[in-house]
């Protein structure tokens, strides 16, 4: 499994720069650029005006530095059999609202 940085603050998945998702799904199918792909699994994180945070942490998914990675990039070196062969993946996305306003930093085109 790769190690994985995630960049997108907006993402409830995202802790302290961590997925806590066993497995993130990267689209972008035809893409030939980093841009034209997107993390799928992204959902937006959502503030509800107050906190329990002993409820959330007790309830919280833990977060991993590894984790698998099924990738639709077929144009992507790194993409064997559509699982992520990269050793490290960087997802980026400053303020994303939608996956379509993530990426995959590490994506290079065959």
């Amino acid at each position: 499994m790769p190690e994985l940085k995630c960049n997108v603050q907006t993402c409830q998945h995202n802790k302290n720069f961590l997925c806590d998702l066993d497995k993130v799904e990267v689209g972008g199918k035809k893409a030939t650029t980093a841009v034209e792909t997107s993390c799928d699994s992204f959902e937006e994180r959502k503030t509800n005006g107050y906190s329990n945070s002993a409820y959330e942490s007790s309830n919280e998914k833990k977060a991993s530095l590894c984790s698998c990675v099924d990738c639709k990039a077929t144009e992507c070196m790194y993409n064997s059999d559509c699982q992520c062969q990269a050793g490290k993946i960087d997802v980026e996305g400053d303020q994303a609202s939608r996956c379509e306003g993530t990426n995959c930093a590490t994506f290079q085109c065959k």
